[in-house]
């Protein structure tokens, strides 16, 4: 089952790219698919939320918890 997470300050695909990246290399294994418009974030692969929550401030976005 996927886990999803609401991220704020992603503006462009430039933003999709390097959320993506530093969200895998925090879950090597993990397919992570981002949705711009609605600031989502689909992680489908085991990977505790604080590790997601750390990777996306350590991007430099806003990361506002589970999605519904």
């Amino acid at each position: 089952m996927a886990d999803r997470y609401r991220v704020n300050g992603m503006t462009c695909q430039g933003c999709v790219r390097s959320l993506t990246q530093a969200v895998q290399r925090a879950a090597p294994g993990a397919t992570v698919t981002v949705d711009l418009a609605a600031g989502i974030v689909v992680l489908d692969g085991a990977a505790p939320a604080e590790t997601v929550r750390r990777a996306v401030e350590a991007a430099g976005f806003e990361f506002l918890g589970a999605a519904a």
